[in-house]
């Protein structure tokens, strides 16, 4: 259950965005916070390659811009809703405006291990204990409170289109991990890393079926199940042998 503060205004509730604002920081400093992370995740659904959280700390002030086409501006937003080209921009300019933010992860090993909530747990509890100052309130982009105490929460729906926050701590997460997946594909080219960042694209299932994974590849994910050649590598956890049990089936 979070642990969200009391009296707060009612929740706004979630629509498309032109561009991040900071509705829910507002709301969370009316209330009492007065250092607030945003969160966010990427690689969640990735067949290879490690699960990436950021916590980004601002100071409230207006979010860096970008120039567009014309007279435009690019604003900071979800980093699914911006290009490639604008989320590397926002990436240069974002660690010297925010007054804090760090990076934590997951390694494939360690998902196989524990499992995705659990490891995204971890992940982000190393980004938040990274961060210079710790927060005294972190938004989690989402409906479910996977952090838990003693950590306060606040889970918002979109939150990465809502809060300038999370809309940073998005943007630097995936660019950090496309950087690590296009490093890993210079010693795996045929995999494709570089464009699919670990995802299923058509290349890397190709690659997959005709080698095999890397160890980069989580070895949990049920993928293998349709792979028979290599079937036998599939890690289970037992759920009577303790969280970190694996067996191979």
């Amino acid at each position: 259950m979070s642990d969200t503060l009391p009296g707060l205004p009612e929740k706004v509730p979630a629509g498309p965005r032109e561009a991040a604002g900071y509705e829910i920081e507002h709301q969370l400093v009316a209330g009492g916070a007065t250092r607030i992370a945003g969160v966010d995740e990427v690689g969640r659904g990735a067949w290879a390659g490690p699960l990436v959280v950021c916590a980004a700390v601002t100071d409230l002030s207006p979010a860096p811009e970008l120039p567009g086409r014309g007279a435009r501006t690019v604003r900071l937003n979800d980093s699914k809703l911006l290009s490639s080209a604008h989320r590397e921009g926002f990436a240069e300019v974002l660690p010297g405006w925010l007054a804090g933010h760090a990076i934590g992860e997951s390694s494939p090993a360690e998902i196989d291990e524990v499992g995705m909530t659990e490891a995204l747990r971890r992940a982000t509890v190393r980004a938040l204990e990274a961060l210079p100052r710790r927060p005294d309130m972190v938004i989690l982009d989402g409906k479910h409170d996977f952090l838990g105490r003693p950590w306060r929460v606040r889970c918002e729906i979109k939150a990465d289109q809502r809060s300038v926050s999370v809309a940073a701590a998005s943007v630097l997460a995936k660019v950090h991990r496309d950087r690590l997946m296009a490093a890993l594909s210079a010693d795996h080219p045929e995999y494709g890393f570089a464009d699919s960042a670990g995802y299923p694209s058509p290349v890397h299932q190709e690659a997959l079926a005709a080698g095999g994974p890397t160890p980069h590849h989580r070895l949990s994910w049920s993928y293998l199940d349709d792979l028979p050649q290599w079937r036998h590598l599939r890690k289970h956890r037992d759920p009577l042998a303790g969280s970190g049990q694996m067996t191979l089936l």
